[in-house]
């Protein structure tokens, strides 16, 4: 049973007070989080490094502008931080970061790793149309009581690993029944109870895992089977992937906002899959008429095999498509057979080797030689 650090304060100010502490005593020497940006709302990842500034620090608003581990592999790429920071993130947003580590695009040596068990967050629409402020008691209600609160993204909604793997820390807030009275820092690593020495509240223990848990675990997992419904296996022929996709607008918001998708310069960016006037030329004669922007499918199919492996189910991509193409929900299907195929969950480890990367004389054996 890990140990826990509690402070009797509501659990976003019990959160702050902490990281404040670690700034004062200089453990840390910035604290990676959210920060409102404006009256309106609006948030943005932040480095906070005066302690009389985390109070405007607001590290569990249930909003994504877009996934933090993005944010930390660019931090991180040449080198580990040189300074030890304190980073609070959400789990999709650190086994994301942890599929870049595998990736040599990020070191996690030097970053004491905040986690939370995620009641998720609202889409960023909640924030242009003005509804989020409103839903924010009942966001916290429902996470109190280890219920989906309403109007979540649909990928959180279905999300099955709300608990993060490999945290050094995990602040407790679902199923959590006090949480406007007491924060619970739950310290799973040796690194987390040395931060936590001297640090606001009381040592006691507690168990993460309780059945409140594991009941919201199963009505996730039905909330996914329930949103994968629609799509069908002919929806992953040819003419239903060109039905499906027949919206895009070859904006390439998803691979931009995508963790996962970090190439410097994409290639279907790139002057290969530019389209000359002779291809035009050649296509019309050849089919008598073309789509406008050309290569749409290509693209996405193309992405889906680079990544669908590696997909945590953030839903960014749906968040920003400007077409509602359910992109998020398509490649966690598909990423869910891949993960099932391979006994591969997308940054649960590390040290665990990704499967496109890893070779086995004897796969597929039964399929030929």
């Amino acid at each position: 049973m890990p140990s826990v650090l509690n402070i009797k304060k509501g659990v976003e100010e019990g959160l702050r007070l902490f990281l404040e502490s670690l700034l004062r005593e200089k453990k840390v020497a910035g604290v990676f989080t959210l920060r409102k940006t404006n009256d309106e709302g609006a948030a943005a990842y932040t480095l906070i490094t005066d302690p009389e500034h985390m109070q405007q620090a607001v590290p569990l608003y249930p909003l994504m502008p877009m996934n933090a581990g993005k944010a930390l592999s660019s931090h991180t790429l040449g080198s580990a931080s040189e300074a030890p920071l304190a980073a609070i993130v959400r789990p999709c947003e650190m086994r994301a970061f942890t599929e870049l580590i595998k990736r040599e695009q990020g070191h996690r040596d030097n970053l004491l790793l905040i986690s939370v068990s995620c009641a998720g967050v609202f889409p960023l629409s909640s924030l242009s149309n003005g509804t989020l402020s409103q839903e924010l008691p009942d966001y916290w209600e429902s996470a109190q009581n280890a219920e989906i609160p309403a109007f979540l993204r649909p990928t959180c909604a279905a999300c099955e690993h709300f608990l993060p793997f490999q945290a050094d820390i995990t602040v407790g807030v679902l199923g959590q029944k006090e949480l406007n009275k007491e924060c619970n820092l739950f310290l799973n690593t040796t690194k987390a109870e040395e931060m936590a020495e001297g640090a606001p509240g009381s040592i006691t223990s507690g168990e993460l895992e309780t059945p409140e848990i594991q009941a919201v675990r199963k009505e996730r997992m039905a909330e996914r089977r329930k949103l994968f419904e629609p799509f069908t296996a002919q929806d992953y022929g040819l003419s239903g992937l060109v039905q499906t996709f027949a919206p895009c607008l070859s904006c390439h918001g998803c691979s931009t906002i995508c963790p996962i998708c970090y190439c410097t310069l994409c290639d279907f960016d790139s002057k290969t899959h530019e389209y000359q006037p002779t291809s035009y030329s050649i296509e019309l004669d050849q089919k008598g008429g073309m789509r406008i922007p050309p290569g749409t499918l290509f693209f996405h199919t193309g992405r889906m095999v680079h990544m669908a492996v590696s997909c945590v189910n953030c839903g960014m991509c749906s968040d920003v498509c400007p077409v509602n193409i359910p992109v998020a929900t398509i490649f966690s299907k598909v990423g869910d057979a891949l993960a099932e195929e391979f006994e591969y969950v997308a940054g649960r480890d590390a040290e665990e080797e990704l499967p496109l990367g890893t070779y086995k004389a004897d796969e597929y054996s039964d399929i030929g030689e």
